[in-house]
C-alpha cells in the first residue's frame, strides 16, 4: 500500500470502502465486515487504516498464571504491537464478550499504543477516559466503563474476533464510527480507481437529487446514468 492510497483511505469512510470493494470485485456479496453497533471514541476523527496486530484480553477475574508469567506476556504483547508492517491497527478481542467490564483502552494505553506506531484500536471490549484520549488514535469499542477490572493479556498474534468479524494477523483493516471492514489483498491495486468510479457514479444520482424536487422522469434518467457509471 503506497502513501497515496493510504492518504485516500484515511479520507473516506468505511461504507465507501465496502462499496469500493464491491466495485473492484465487480459483484455484491463481500462479507468481511463487522456486525452490530460500535462505539466510537471520537466519531469525527478520520478512519483508522492498517494491518492488524491481534490479541485477546480478559478482565472478569485475575489471570490464573503466576505474576511473572502475566508480566512477561504483557511485555510480549507490547513488543508485538511495536513490530510488524505499518500502518497498523490494534485489534483486541475481549474474551469476556457481553460480560466485559475491564476498560483496557484508557488515557495511558491509547497514548502508549499511539507512541508505538499504531493507527487506532478496534475492540469488542471496554474503553474509558473519554475526552482524554489522544488525537489521531481513534478507538472503536463495544462499551464504555469506569474500571479496568482485572484486565490482562490472554494471548497475542493469534487472531481476534470482534463484532462477529474474524480478523487474522496482518489483515488490512479500515474502520470508523460505522464499524470495520477487511480489505481483500486482491483488490488493493484497484482500490483507488474503484473509489473514483464510485464517487463518479454516485454524483450522477446525488447531484440531481440534492438540487431539489425531481420528477420521476428526471430520476429515471439520473438512475440510468448512475448504473452506467458503475460498470
Amino acid at each position: 500500500m503506497d502513501e497515496a492510497l493510504l492518504t485516500l483511505l484515511r479520507s473516506v469512510d468505511t461504507p465507501t470502502v465496502c462499496n469500493a470493494i464491491e466495485t473492484a470485485e465487480g459483484k455484491r456479496g463481500f462479507n468481511a465486515f463487522t456486525r452490530g453497533t460500535v462505539m466510537a471514541s471520537a466519531p469525527d476523527q478520520r478512519a483508522m487504516v492498517g494491518y492488524a496486530r491481534t490479541a485477546r484480553i480478559s478482565a472478569l477475574a485475575p489471570s490464573p498464571d503466576p505474576a511473572d508469567v502475566v508480566r512477561e506476556r504483557r511485555l510480549g504483547y507490547y513488543r508485538h504491537m511495536s513490530e510488524g508492517p505499518r500502518p497498523a491497527v490494534a485489534v483486541v478481542e475481549d474474551v469476556d464478550g457481553a460480560d466485559a467490564i475491564g476498560a483496557y483502552w484508557g488515557e495511558v494505553n491509547t497514548n502508549v499504543h499511539k507512541a508505538l506506531g499504531l493507527d487506532g484500536a478496534l475492540t469488542n471490549g471496554v474503553m474509558r477516559d473519554l475526552g482524554d484520549l489522544p488525537d489521531g488514535f481513534p478507538v472503536l469499542a463495544g462499551s464504555v466503563g469506569p474500571s479496568h477490572g482485572f484486565v490482562h493479556v490472554v494471548d497475542f498474534a493469534k487472531g481476534a474476533r470482534v463484532f462477529e468479524l474474524d480478523v487474522d494477523e496482518g489483515d488490512l483493516v479500515h474502520a470508523d464510527r460505522h464499524g470495520a471492514v477487511i480489505i481483500p489483498p486482491a483488490v488493493v491495486p484497484d482500490l483507488a480507481a474503484a473509489i473514483e468510479t464510485l464517487f463518479r457514479a454516485e454524483d450522477c444520482i446525488l447531484g440531481p437529487a440534492k438540487k431539489g424536487p425531481m420528477t420521476f422522469a428526471e430520476f429515471e434518467e439520473a438512475w440510468a446514468a448512475f448504473e452506467a457509471a458503475r460498470t
